[in-house]
């Protein structure tokens, strides 16, 4: 982790320096540290399952506190990786406008901010849920920036499939928020978004692998040869989709979980064996965000399913329900 006092503010192109910027301009960068698309797809995953969980329509307002909490837990892990980051993220294409290294926030800004959502957030779900899902999203806080930032990141081509446990905490919070227990219908959704992780980073890491190589990270994108990349992805798409598939016995899923396990889980793994292929076939473009971007509508609408079942099996006559 570095030590320097960090970058010097500079100019963003078509904006005002970030001394100029007024409180508009200050809450996009604060929000922009805690990586909003990133806290999207984590609460795609969170309210599906609450409403399994319940076998139908949650408390409206337990919905609403367990997702701000969960929103507040993700964006605090966020910047505090951002945070300890800094330092490789200003030579990185991708990373290179975040809020640390053009200097609109400060890393004792960014400290505090972080230190302030993480412990709003616990105290929120403590509050107003229960406290197995507090302990539960501190728990994958910590996991976050200990395991994945500081130990795994930098260190082993295996860093986003151990680190990336962090992402599947959301799961067990929301089932944790409506039953204060966490069943096996829970442990395998998050094994679904465990398995899932690797197929969905690991193409990213093959389109951005020269940031990844310049900055030492050890994405296995740049440390295998994009055939090994592609068997690997493959591997664990099909891992993913059995896994989905298992919740239907254990879940008792109706038909239209079924379809969208069945159906989307194949696309995801149609495009995982095409990166592939064009990776044997040494082509020069391997369209890897192909996958990435099959992975998240996979994921997104497994999730949808997974709460819109139990929704759909409450009106009489239905069959298969």
């Amino acid at each position: 982790m570095s030590t320097s006092v960090g970058p010097t503010p500079r100019t963003l192109r078509g904006h005002d320096t970030p001394e100029r910027q007024g409180p508009r301009g200050r809450f996009s960068a604060y929000l922009a540290l805690t990586k909003p698309r990133v806290i999207e797809l984590l609460l795609i995953t969170t309210a599906p399952v609450m409403f399994l969980a319940a076998e139908g329509v949650p408390n409206l307002w337990l919905v609403l506190f367990t997702l701000v909490g969960g929103a507040l837990s993700a964006g605090s892990a966020n910047a505090f990786n951002s945070y300890i980051d800094r330092d490789i993220d200003k030579d990185m294409s991708r990373t290179s406008s975040r809020p640390l290294v053009t200097g609109e926030i400060s890393e004792r800004q960014a400290l505090v901010f972080a230190w302030t959502l993480g412990v709003g957030s616990v105290v929120l779900l403590w509050v107003t849920t229960h406290w197995l899902a507090a302990l539960l999203s501190l728990a994958a806080i910590l996991f976050y920036v200990f395991v994945y930032t500081l130990w795994l990141k930098r260190r082993s081509e295996q860093n986003i499939i151990w680190g990336g446990i962090a992402g599947c905490f959301p799961v067990l919070i929301g089932w944790a928020a409506v039953t204060g227990e966490l069943s096996w219908e829970a442990w395998i959704l998050f094994l679904v978004v465990f398995l899932w992780t690797p197929a969905h980073y690991w193409p990213l890491s093959m389109r951005y692998q020269d940031d990844y190589r310049g900055v030492g990270v050890p994405m296995l994108g740049v440390v295998r040869s994009a055939p090994e990349v592609g068997v690997q992805v493959i591997l664990y798409a099909w891992a993913t989709v059995v896994m989905s598939l298992i919740l239907i016995p254990v879940g008792q899923m109706g038909p239209l979980y079924i379809a969208a396990a069945v159906g989307t889980g194949a696309w995801f793994i149609v495009e995982s064996h095409r990166l592939f292929h064009r990776a044997v076939a040494g082509e020069a473009d391997l369209r890897p965000m192909r996958v990435f971007h099959a992975s998240i509508s996979y994921l997104s609408l497994l999730f949808v399913s997974v709460g819109a079942d139990p929704l759909v099996a409450l009106i009489p006559g239905l069959p298969g329900y």
